[in-house]
C-alpha cells in the first residue's frame, strides 16, 4: 500500500553501501541468491522457537533484497535479475508462516496455511497482470525501477514485512495476525482481479489464445 513512497527512501538510504559493493565487484545476482539463502535460514530457526534470530535473519534478507536492485542499477539490469528477484520473494514469503507452522503444528497448521492459500492469490494476481501488462507495453509509473509490471495493493512488501516482524515479536499471537492479514490479502486479490478485468477489457489480441 505504501511500498511506492517508501523505495525512494529506501534507494537513498542503502546507495551508499551499494556503490560500495559495486565498486569492489559484487554482482547483483549473487546478492539475490544470498540474500535467498538468509531468508531460508529464518525457517529452521522459527521451527526451533528462536525467534529473535529469525527475526534477524528476515531483516538482513530484507536489506539484501533492496541491495540486489540498486547494484543492478549501478551496474547493468538483467531479464534474469529481474526474475530471481521477484521469484525468490515470493517463496521466501511463503516459507516463513510454514516456519512458524513447525514451531507449533497444533496451533499455527491451520492459520498458516490459510495465510499461505492468501499469498497464492495476491501472488497470482500480481504476476497474471504482469505478464499481460508486458505483452501490452504498460509500465507502472509509481514503480519506474521495477523489472516487471508492479500492481500495487492493500498488501505489499512493506506490509507483509512488518506482519512477519509483529509474528517474530509477539508469535503467541501467530494464529491472530495470520488470520487477518489473509484477510486484507483477499481484499487484495479482489481489487487487483477488477483492475485486470478493466484494464484488460478491451477486444483479445489475435495472437493470444485462451489456456
Amino acid at each position: 500500500m505504501i511500498d511506492s513512497h517508501l523505495l525512494p527512501l529506501q534507494r537513498r538510504a542503502l546507495a551508499p553501501l551499494a556503490r560500495a559493493l559495486a565498486a569492489r565487484g559484487a554482482r547483483a545476482d549473487a546478492i539475490t541468491l544470498a540474500g535467498f539463502a538468509i531468508g531460508l535460514a529464518a525457517v529452521p530457526a522459527l521451527a526451533f522457537g528462536q525467534f529473535g534470530l529469525a527475526l534477524a535473519l528476515i531483516l538482513a534478507n530484507r536489506l539484501a533484497d533492496g541491495l540486489d536492485g540498486a547494484v543492478a542499477r549501478l551496474t547493468r539490469p538483467t531479464d534474469r535479475g529481474a526474475f530471481l528477484d521477484i521469484a525468490l520473494d515470493f517463496a521466501f514469503y511463503a516459507l516463513v508462516p510454514v516456519g512458524f507452522a513447525l514451531a507449533d503444528p497444533a496451533a499455527n497448521a491451520l492459520p498458516a496455511a490459510v495465510l499461505v492459500a492468501a499469498f497464492v492469490g495476491t501472488g497470482s494476481s500480481f504476476l497474471a497482470f504482469a505478464v499481460i501488462a508486458a505483452q501490452k507495453g504498460m509500465s507502472a509509473r509509481a514503480y519506474p525501477t521495477k523489472g516487471i509490471y508492479y500492481l500495487g495493493g492493500l498488501t505489499e512488501g512493506f506490509e507483509t514485512i512488518a506482519l512477519f516482524v509483529l509474528m517474530c515479536l509477539l508469535p503467541q499471537h501467530f494464529a491472530a495476525l495470520a488470520y487477518i492479514f489473509a484477510g486484507l490479502c483477499a481484499i487484495t486479490t479482489l481489487t487487483r482481479w477488477r483492475q485486470g478485468w478493466l484494464a484488460f477489457a478491451a477486444a483479445p489480441d489475435k495472437k493470444n489464445t485462451s489456456a
